[in-house]
């Protein structure tokens, strides 16, 4: 039976709260794997912008005795060049990781606010977001 417009809102902002704390978790998720993953690129392209001559020149030793502006733009190159294979390898790796914790199960239907008598799905499936379920052979996911 539908709630009340008062309990109604109340429990819209109940399930509103907690999509945008699965949505956050998500995304600390997506977060950290992409520095993970992306910090080599992160490093050379760092290092080959701080030692190029026409960008920012820095007065360190590595740049005056190591790095002249060829070796710079190698690295700023060579950097560039590994950044789509390494993107790749991060959403393939968050994606297999959302999979197996069944992250996208975590996120409650708005309808679960105006009705009563709507179970909570990880009420229903035996735990939080479905963790303790066993894998459903039906969902297929392609990366």
């Amino acid at each position: 039976e539908p709630r009340s417009a008062c309990c109604c809102l109340a429990w819209t902002l109940l399930v509103v709260t907690m999509n945008s704390l699965v949505f956050l978790m998500n995304l600390l998720l997506m977060f950290a794997i992409f520095t993970t993953v992306l910090l080599p690129t992160i490093v050379v392209v760092y290092f080959g912008f701080q030692c190029h001559s026409r960008v920012l020149h820095s007065a360190a030793r590595y740049c005056r005795t190591i790095l002249d502006d060829n070796s710079s733009s190698a690295l700023i190159i060579l950097g560039f060049v590994i950044m789509s294979p390494l993107i790749v390898v991060a959403m393939a790796i968050y994606c297999s990781l959302a999979r197996r914790l069944r992250l996208f199960m975590c996120f409650q239907p708005y309808s679960r606010a105006l009705y009563k008598g709507v179970k909570w799905r990880w009420y229903e499936e035996g735990g939080p977001c479905s963790w303790a379920r066993g894998w459903n052979t039906q969902v297929k996911a392609w990366v």
